[in-house]
């Protein structure tokens, strides 16, 4: 059985697949600032809900991000802690290409970068860009978006839909794994941020582009 997370933005959920990617259980819900908190306890909740138990995991999939530095951190660290103590491999997937899985008929989806800004991955693209807000709203105006809802009030980004994305990261790690069966190797397997935190002078990780 896969456990699937994804705190990529304050729109957080969590699932339960079998091997190949077919849904068991899952949960979503929103949380601006008590990620570390919710997380542990709602996905023992999923797996109690479904009569699991932690040791009934087989693998363990997290999105990646670009998205929330907080969200993104502690999802990660969760993951890894999982995949570490079980003994189960890990896979990482880009969080912005599993909203777009979940959503088929979106065009893009934004993930917050800034007080006005997102990283913005269109459909068929190869990468997240990072846009100004005002130009989001006039590139996507009247298009499909997958946003979270915070993100898509202050964008005004009317009409878009909240990610839910943790099954669709399930299914592309059952891929994954059917490929390869070790997934990612858990040491290096980090967040991709696109930029550094604010007061880090660090390069970011992947190549920054705008839109």
């Amino acid at each position: 059985m896969i456990l699937a997370i994804d705190g990529a933005s304050t729109d957080l959920s969590i699932a339960l697949s079998t091997e190949d990617g077919t849904p068991i259980a899952e949960d979503a819900w929103t949380s601006a600032q008590r990620q570390s908190a919710e997380l542990l306890p709602r996905v023992l909740a999923l797996l109690g809900g479904s009569g699991r138990t932690v040791g009934d995991v087989t693998a363990v999939a997290v999105g990646t991000g670009p998205g929330s530095f907080t969200g993104l951190r502690v999802a990660m660290a969760l993951a890894k802690g999982l995949a570490l103590a079980l003994r189960r491999p890990i896979v990482g997937v880009p969080s912005l290409v599993a909203w777009l899985e979940q959503e088929p008929d979106a065009a893009a989806a934004v993930a917050r970068a800034g007080a006005r800004e997102g990283y913005v991955l269109l459909r068929d693209a190869d990468g997240p860009v990072i846009a100004e807000a005002d130009r989001l709203a006039t590139r996507l105006a009247g298009r499909p978006v997958v946003a979270p809802t915070e993100l898509a009030a202050a964008f005004e980004l009317s009409g878009a839909r909240s990610p839910v994305a943790a099954p669709a990261v399930a299914r592309i790690a059952a891929r994954r794994l059917a490929a390869d069966p070790t997934g990612d190797d858990l040491q290096k397997l980090e967040p991709v941020y696109l930029r550094a935190p604010r007061g880090l002078a660090a390069a970011p990780e992947g190549e920054v582009r705008w839109l």
